[in-house]
């Protein structure tokens, strides 16, 4: 018989490992694959976290890590799991470059800046959000191997509100709701709308240097729209409150560039001034079902001093009377 040891209740909902709980020997009472065995002892938890247990020579056959899904079992082998935790007591917090504007067991809310990218691309690996973000949940821990995962992205030159998941299940929960969330940006834009309120629609392409461009429907076109509200304009430039209805990569940028209002400091997408030097994209409004506790809730982040300024609107800070 093979004695397979492993930590009861091996993961829970938020994915995270339990070294706490009692351990408890498994006997294997025919011959199997290692990854089978695994997923019907262990039905709570799930294909790919077995994988990744595998992946990292967690599971030790005969005191040998083995990693092959396909390994065969055979009566008589003992089988351990082993994970070393780390003492949060040696591991200081690592704040990160950026407000971390709610958490909780499930979600994590943060206000990038501008200039951040959200994930990492084939040249920029460690600067982003999501690298940021990770360390500091594996500083704050109880087991230093906490991870979270991307729900939605921001533009890199856009700021605002990113909502992350700390766990695969919260985010396909989020993911599969999203159509519900409803996201809000600040847009300040050359010149002044005709049309105080309106919403476009249009087909978006992407061409080979990942510029997006409207246009005829297509096979490879994706359907966008996206309303907007002027909510203040100074001559040069405008304020519009924009809701997302779909949620395609630049459609805000491209959308109000078609209608001859591009935004601030969008060199791609044919501004030619850069007031405040940045682009004039602020995440500002996110409300979203909590995936667990299915209670509503709402983020809201101010419209950036530097952007505000070109207007005179002092949304930060109150001035003493």
């Amino acid at each position: 018989m093979a004695l397979v040891h492993f930590s009861e209740g091996l993961l829970d909902e938020s994915g995270l490992w339990h070294y706490d709980k009692a351990m408890k020997t498994h006997t294997v009472s025919g011959a199997a694959g290692l990854l089978t065995y695994l997923l019907k002892t262990f039905p709570e938890n799930s294909r790919t976290k077995m994988k990744q247990l595998l992946k990292y020579g967690a599971v030790m056959v005969n005191e040998k890590p083995i990693t092959k899904h396909d390994h065969a079992l055979e009566i008589g082998d003992q089988i351990d799991f082993r994970l070393k935790p780390r003492k949060s007591s040696q591991r200081p917090t690592l704040e990160p470059p950026f407000p971390v504007v709610y958490e909780d067991t499930s979600i994590i809310v943060i206000e990038k800046p501008p200039g951040l990218l959200t994930v990492s691309t084939e040249k920029v690996k460690t600067k982003t959000a999501y690298y940021a973000l990770t360390d500091y949940v594996q500083s704050t821990g109880p087991t230093g191997q906490e991870r979270i995962f991307i729900v939605h992205r921001l533009d890199r030159d856009a700021s605002g509100l990113l909502v992350f998941a700390k766990s695969e299940a919260v985010k396909r929960a989020l993911q599969g709701d999203w159509n519900k969330t409803e996201k809000k940006y600040y847009a300040i834009v050359e010149g002044t709308p005709k049309i105080q309120s309106d919403t476009i629609e249009s087909q978006l392409e992407e061409d080979k240097f990942r510029r997006v461009y409207s246009s005829a429907r297509s096979r490879f076109s994706k359907f966008a729209a996206t309303h907007y509200q002027l909510v203040k304009s100074a001559g040069k430039y405008s304020l519009l409150e924009v809701t997302l209805l779909t949620g395609r990569k630049n459609q805000i940028r491209v959308h109000l560039a078609d209608r001859g209002h591009p935004i601030v400091g969008d060199e791609k997408y044919g501004c030619h001034s850069d007031p405040a030097g940045r682009l004039g994209l602020h995440a500002c409004h996110l409300s979203l079902t909590h995936p667990l506790t299915k209670e509503r809730m709402t983020f809201k982040s101010e419209l950036p001093q530097i952007l505000g300024k070109l207007f005179t609107i002092r949304f930060q800070t109150p001035q003493k009377p």
